[in-house]
């Protein structure tokens, strides 16, 4: 073995080692088991609703008829902004009774990165009143110190698993981690809407 792979596979080994002694896995574990149950239950409820209650496609169409592609993207760029209120399942089953629900798809998941970056963009700021800062640091406590121990790695796994990102994202902005290296792991919130767009167009 060469000793550049020697090296690399060092540093891999330390940074597992890192992350294992402060409780990353752990962490990522206990939160993937408290978002995964909405999840099977939101699935579940939508293959009964559509099988015994009213047709899914029949529904979202009302929902394209009563209300514009706008007021519907704007929604879910507030929601996205302040802290994921709305979950974005229900926006992209609704893509999928768009005229190119690719294209809507992907407007959802622009927006949602787009939404990830104000969140950090309003963490930075906040850094400017102290007042605010203060309340923020207490409030949001344990995010912002998860954020200085695994940095990157916490705004991959928001923008990847059903898990705040704009928490993560906005936790980013407070300790002013580095916005090149955020936007590069944000981008993984792209990845996110093609593999639960996949999941969702493939059930109704």
């Amino acid at each position: 073995m060469s000793k550049l792979n020697k090296r690399k596979k060092n540093k891999w080994s330390q940074l597992n080692l890192y992350y294992k002694r402060t409780g990353f896995y752990d962490y990522l574990w206990t939160n993937t088991k408290k978002a995964l149950p909405p999840i099977v239950i939101f699935i579940i409820a939508l293959v009964i609703i559509n099988e015994y209650v009213i047709n899914i496609n029949e529904l979202l169409v009302l929902l394209t008829k009563n209300y514009s592609d706008i007021t519907i993207f704007t929604v879910f760029f507030i929601s996205e902004c302040i802290l994921g209120l709305l979950p974005p399942d229900i926006f992209i089953a609704w893509t999928n009774n768009t005229p190119s629900p690719i294209y809507y798809l992907f407007i959802l998941s622009v927006l949602s990165f787009l939404g990830g970056v104000i969140s950090y963009l309003y963490g930075r700021a906040l850094l400017y009143n102290d007042r605010i800062r203060e309340y923020m640091e207490v409030k949001a406590s344990q995010h912002i110190g998860n954020m200085r121990k695994w940095g990157g790695f916490l705004i991959a796994v928001g923008a990847l698993l059903p898990l705040p990102f704009a928490i993560a994202c906005f936790a980013a902005g407070m300790i002013k981690y580095r916005f090149p290296n955020f936007l590069l792991f944000a981008l993984l919130r792209f990845l996110r809407y093609v593999i639960y767009g996949y999941a969702i167009f493939s059930i109704m």
